[in-house]
């Protein structure tokens, strides 16, 4: 188990921020692993969150067991699990500082595509429905950027958004598709020795965190300005990500 102040200082608000995800404030769960990565290498960091967030997708697996699109998920699963699949073998290739680059990458893309979210919502209104080849690559790709980093929002949205689901209807499938997706992750973070005895021992310190943050995401969601929180959430998310950055791609200078 990790003992570490400096860590709990910056494990506390990831866990806290992934539950605050889960309830309601989605998006926002993508800051963990950059805020952890800072403190801790980006593997053990991953594997350390995956429990966590398996715990958390409980809760909305049964909430949204009877809102979700069960004529999306056969393709939309198809496609993670061969991007999990690219990021298995991309993973056991990359050191940490490789992997530390390509999670700033992630960060610094997923901040700029939620800053750009209204533009591409305007655009996509005047599209037709995407493909199910579509459908296959957006969720392979979203499969790769969860697997290295918990982070594979933005790719799965590029395919949602167009299709105009319901409301309740597009949270469910959200929720649905990341509940599978972690837990089909399990089995490879476990053979890749992302989960040891030591992360399951810190993440189970930290799980009675993710109870308050599904709380605090839910009362968030109700009385304070979401735009507020969500420009300063993405804010400190793209100043991790270049941080990440920095450091990942400063090891390779000369």
């Amino acid at each position: 188990m990790l003992t570490d102040p400096a860590f709990y200082a910056l494990a506390v608000p990831a866990v806290l921020l992934a539950g605050i995800s889960k309830g309601g404030l989605s998006g926002l769960g993508a800051l963990s692993v950059p805020i952890l990565t800072l403190v801790i290498p980006p593997g053990q960091a991953a594997g350390l969150m995956l429990p966590v967030l398996c715990l958390m997708d409980v809760f909305g697996l049964w909430a949204y067991r009877r809102q979700w699109s069960h004529s999306e998920m056969a393709v939309l699963l198809s496609g993670a699990v061969l991007g999990i699949g690219l990021g298995v073998l991309a993973f056991g290739r990359l050191n940490d500082d490789a992997v530390r680059a390509l999670i700033g990458v992630i960060a610094v893309v997923f901040s700029i595509h939620q800053w750009l979210k209204p533009i591409l919502q305007r655009r996509m209104a005047d599209k037709p429905p995407t493909s199910r080849w579509k459908g296959l690559f957006w969720s392979g790709m979203s499969g790769f950027t969860s697997f290295l980093a918990h982070a594979g929002g933005p790719p799965l949205m590029v395919y949602l958004l167009p299709q105009r689901l319901e409301k309740m209807r597009l949270a469910g499938t959200t929720v649905v598709f990341f509940g599978v997706v972690n837990y089909v992750k399990l089995v490879p973070y476990v053979w890749l020795g992302q989960i040891d005895t030591a992360n399951l021992t810190t993440a189970l310190a930290l799980s009675p965190l993710a109870p308050l943050g599904i709380w605090l995401g839910v009362w968030l969601t109700r009385w304070v300005s979401e735009r507020l929180f969500y420009q300063a959430s993405y804010a400190l998310l793209f100043l991790a990500g270049l941080k990440l950055l920095h450091d990942g791609l400063g090891a390779w200078a000369p």
